[in-house]
């Protein structure tokens, strides 16, 4: 690959850091993320399982000689591997025999059952978790403030700079798929839809040759839209597809879709946030919904710009979405993981932070700059609070997140303030 041609990742030097330490590595996320793309840029040599040349001529030799489709220079691509799963162990095989570290990047955008794999590869096989592009990765911010450098209470205050709320909406819209960059914003808005079409009319038979209803695994898709952003259970989900659709689904149905849909890596949920607090309060334990990128959010809803702009409550969690979809990115290039916190005396944090250390930080998210000071001082109360917990472990940090904010700064009470458009890793 050019190098020229290539928009860098921020998990580059994750790959990089992998290939040293492992035999292989596996980049796993949701189709059209840019797998194909940075592995090929970090390999010397590749073989495609998707290319159709010769009626699929390079899966056909996968599945008849594993071994022969890993001969070539190192790091060597297999791309979409699990369309023949057997090709995981012939990797973690050659792996064992040769004891050089870097020889492979696998690319997979869905998880085939186990059934046909021997072995984890555990040890062996690192796995890297890749997403849609965050907006600075995209160039839609300016990366002004390191979330990183912020996560250790380091912030240079800075003017920023004007954000608009209709541009701000386009990005949602468009979200972090790369080959949307350059588009314009009614093209754009086109690829989301088509990529949940290709996922359920194509993925969803492909992972294991199983039949399903699609009518009713969209409408579970159309309640995750509705419910985007929000500790919905399993019922609620029901619920809805009663109210809004007017049809039955059981619990183990709805389960089981849910299952599929995180094995496609079509959402990904944020977990609760407990085990570093150790506070005596009860920490509710639900995730909170999210797909892999809110512009799906946004195709399933049917949302516009001029629709968004007269719904200000789904806006303000489509762009809580956009946030947490881009701290999750930031966080895991420094080793933090994104978590939230909810518990049963009401207190509600909507990003969490944690460190390696064990070290937390907490984020309010808020797309009005006329909300920064409500944002502030629950952020300052939920503090105080942990602090007079006697097993209570407070936050080392305290940021709103503002979507139309224009500087970066910190407040006389301690809250940082950070324009989403600012942020990077």
């Amino acid at each position: 690959m050019k190098e020229e041609r290539y928009r860098p990742r921020v998990l580059d030097r994750q790959v990089e850091e992998y290939l040293s330490a492992f035999g292989a590595v596996c980049i796993e996320g949701p189709k059209w993320c840019g797998k194909t793309w940075t592995s090929s840029y970090h390999s010397q040599s590749a073989i495609y399982l998707g290319d159709p040349a010769g009626n699929f001529q390079n899966r056909q030799l996968a599945q008849l000689s594993p071994a022969l489709v890993l001969e070539g220079e190192y790091p060597r691509l297999i791309d979409e591997w699990q369309e023949v799963p057997p090709l995981w162990d012939a990797v973690r095989y050659k792996v064992d025999q040769d004891s050089r570290k870097g020889q492979f990047i696998l690319t997979g955008s869905a998880t085939p059952n186990h059934k046909g794999i021997l072995h984890s590869g555990a040890g062996r096989i690192g796995r890297i978790r890749m997403r849609p592009m965050s907006l600075w990765e995209s160039g839609d911010s300016s990366g002004q403030v390191s979330l990183e450098q912020l996560c250790r209470g380091e912030l240079t205050p800075a003017m920023t700079g004007e954000v608009d709320l209709k541009a701000l909406i386009a990005l949602i819209i468009r979200g972090g798929w790369p080959g949307s960059l350059g588009l314009p914003p009614e093209q754009a808005a086109l690829l989301p839809g088509a990529y949940l079409d290709a996922v359920i009319d194509d993925d969803v038979y492909r992972m294991d040759g199983v039949k399903r209803d699609t009518q009713k695994m969209r409408q579970l898709l159309r309640s995750l839209a509705r419910n985007e952003s929000t500790t919905a259970t399993n019922k609620t989900l029901m619920r809805d597809i009663k109210a809004v659709d007017d049809e039955d689904i059981d619990g183990n149905t709805v389960a089981a879709y849910l299952d599929i849909f995180q094995r496609l890596f079509l959402t990904d949920n944020q977990p609760p946030f407990s085990t570093g607090i150790r506070s005596s309060v009860r920490v509710k334990q639900a995730e909170k919904r999210h797909f892999a990128d809110p512009s799906l959010a946004c195709a399933l809803l049917k949302a516009t710009p001029a629709g968004l702009l007269g719904d200000m409550e789904t806006l303000g969690f489509l762009f809580e979405a956009l946030c947490e979809r881009d701290l999750r990115i930031y966080a895991q290039s420094f080793g933090g993981s994104l978590y939230h916190y909810q518990d049963y005396s009401g207190r509600e944090i909507d990003a969490v932070i944690e460190l390696s250390d064990g070290t937390w930080c907490a984020f309010e998210i808020k797309l009005g700059a006329n909300q920064i000071d409500a944002a502030a001082e629950n952020l300052l109360d939920i503090q105080r609070q942990f602090r007079e917990d006697p097993k209570g472990k407070p936050p080392a940090v305290l940021c709103v997140l503002c979507g139309l904010a224009n500087a970066a700064y910190r407040r006389p009470d301690g809250v940082f303030v950070v324009p989403l458009t600012a942020l990077g890793c």
